[in-house]
C-alpha cells in the first residue's frame, strides 16, 4: 500500500507544475501594453487620415487653378504618409499579437505535456491498487484506519485522473484555438505586408506627379489655365469622333448573357467611394458630353489612390491615349473581362500595374488614380460593358485621338454600372 502513497504523492507533484511560469505572464504582460500601445496610436493616425479626406474634398470643389491641384497634390501626400504610418504599426500590432499567441501555444503544450505524464502516472497508480483486494488490503494493514486510508487514497487517485483528463481536453481545446488563430494573424500579416507596398507606391506616384505638375506648368498659373483649354478643345473633338464611330456599330443585348441587375455583382473599385458624376443622361451630361450622356460613372479619387479590380477576371487591354500627342480622352485605363458576360473600364489612371492578359483577382490593385487624359480634376472614370460589345481598337479618324486605341463600344453595350455594384 505504499506504493500507492508514492503514486499518488508523484502525481500531486506533476500538477504543481502545470501552472504557467511567472516569467512568461510577466511577458504576455508587456506585450500586451506595447499591442495597447500601438492600437492606440493607429486610433489618432486613423483621425488625421479622415481629416485629409476632408481637406482633399474640400479643396476638390474649388475652382481648378493650379494653387488648387498643388495643395490637392500636398494633401494626398501628407495623408498617404499617414497611411503608411499607420499600416505600419498594424504590422507591428500583428507581429506582437503572433508573439504573443506563440507563448500561450508553447505554455499550453507544456501544459498538456505534464498533464499527460500526470495522468500516466495516475494510471499506474490505479493499476497497481486494482490488483489488491479489499481481503488483501485487510491483511496488509496494522488496522482498519489504515485501510481506511488506503481506500481515501484510491479515491483521492480516481479523482486526481478526472481532474487530468478534464484539464487536457480543455488545453487541447484552446490551443487548437490559439493555432488557428495564428494562422489568421499570419495571412493578416500577410496582407498588411501587401497593402504597405501599396501604399509607398501610391506615395511615389503623388511625389512623381507633383514634379511632372510644376515641371509642366513652370508653376505659372497662365501655363496651367491653356493647358486647360487645350484639353477642353480636344476632348470635344475626340468625344464626337466616339460617337460617330459608336453610332455605326450594331449590338443588340441579350439578357441572358448577362447577370440580372441586382446588388453585389461587382466590388466598388475604391476603398472610399463618392460618386460625382453618375450613368447616361444627368443634370450635367449634356453639359459635358456631346452625346448627352454620360458612359460610365466618376468616382473621386486623389492622384495616387489604389484602383481596385471590381472582380476577378483577365485584363483584355491597357492603353494610354496620351501617348498620341494632342488626344485627350481615357488617359492611361485598363479593360477587364469578368467570367459573367461584363467587362469594366478603369480611366485616367496615373499608373497601370498590370498587363495584357493577366489575371486579377477581386479587390487586386490595378494601378493607381489620376488626371491623365480629359479630367477636369483627379478621379477615376468607371465603365460597365456587356462583354460581347466592346472592342479594343483605333478610332479611325482624322482626329488627334486617330492613332489612340481604346475600348469602342455600340450605345446599347454601355451599362449602368449602379445595377450591379454593391
Amino acid at each position: 500500500m505504499r506504493r500507492i502513497a508514492r503514486g499518488v504523492s508523484i502525481v500531486l507533484i506533476l500538477s504543481a507544475f502545470v501552472m504557467p511560469a511567472a516569467s512568461i505572464a510577466q511577458t504576455a504582460e508587456e506585450l500586451q501594453n506595447q499591442i495597447n500601445t500601438n492600437r492606440t496610436q493607429i486610433e489618432a493616425i486613423n483621425k488625421e487620415i479622415a481629416q485629409f479626406e476632408k481637406d482633399l474634398t474640400a479643396v476638390g470643389q474649388k475652382k481648378q487653378t493650379l494653387q488648387t491641384a498643388v495643395n490637392s497634390l500636398d494633401l494626398s501626400v501628407k495623408q498617404t504618409q499617414a497611411k503608411v504610418k499607420a499600416k505600419q504599426a498594424q504590422i507591428s500590432t500583428t507581429e506582437l499579437e503572433i508573439q504573443q499567441l506563440g507563448g500561450q501555444i508553447a505554455n499550453k503544450e507544456e501544459s498538456i505535456r505534464l498533464d499527460a505524464a500526470a495522468i500516466a502516472e495516475t494510471v499506474r497508480a490505479l493499476h497497481e491498487s486494482s490488483t489488491v483486494s479489499m481481503v488483501e488490503m485487510v491483511l496488509a494493514n496494522d488496522s482498519v484506519a489504515e485501510v481506511w486510508d488506503d481506500t481515501e487514497t484510491v479515491m483521492t487517485i480516481q479523482e486526481t485522473m478526472h481532474s487530468h483528463v478534464e484539464s487536457l481536453k480543455n488545453a487541447k481545446q484552446i490551443l487548437t484555438v490559439d493555432k488557428e488563430e495564428t494562422e489568421k494573424k499570419r495571412a493578416e500579416l500577410v496582407q498588411q505586408k501587401a497593402e504597405l507596398a501599396s501604399e509607398e507606391q501610391s506615395l511615389a506616384v503623388q511625389k512623381k506627379e507633383q514634379s511632372n505638375l510644376l515641371a509642366q506648368t513652370k508653376n505659372q498659373e497662365s501655363t496651367y489655365q491653356s493647358l486647360l483649354a487645350q484639353k477642353k478643345a480636344a476632348k470635344a473633338t475626340f468625344e464626337k469622333a466616339l460617337d460617330d464611330l459608336e453610332s455605326k456599330l450594331q449590338y443588340t443585348l441579350d439578357p441572358s448573357s448577362i447577370p440580372a441587375a441586382g446588388k453585389g455583382v461587382f466590388r466598388w473599385p475604391l476603398d472610399n467611394v463618392r460618386i460625382t458624376q453618375q450613368f447616361g443622361r444627368t443634370a450635367d451630361s449634356g453639359r459635358l458630353y456631346s452625346s448627352g450622356t454620360h458612359n460610365g460613372i466618376d468616382l473621386a479619387a486623389s492622384i495616387g489612390t489604389p484602383i481596385r479590380a471590381s472582380l476577378a477576371g483577365t485584363v483584355q487591354a491597357t492603353g494610354n491615349t496620351d501617348a498620341v500627342r494632342g488626344c485627350y480622352s481615357y488617359g492611361k485605363w485598363v479593360l477587364v473581362r469578368h467570367g459573367n458576360g461584363l467587362s469594366t473600364l478603369y480611366a485616367h489612371m496615373s499608373q497601370v500595374n498590370v498587363s495584357q492578359g493577366e489575371t486579377v483577382s477581386t479587390g487586386g490593385v490595378l494601378g493607381y488614380s489620376g488626371d491623365t487624359g480629359y479630367a477636369t480634376g483627379p478621379h477615376l472614370h468607371f465603365t460597365v460593358y456587356a462583354s460581347d460589345a466592346v472592342q479594343v481598337r483605333q478610332l479611325g479618324t482624322n482626329t488627334p485621338c486617330g492613332r489612340a486605341v481604346m475600348p469602342v463600344s455600340a450605345a446599347t453595350g454601355y451599362l449602368n454600372p449602379m445595377d450591379f455594384l454593391k
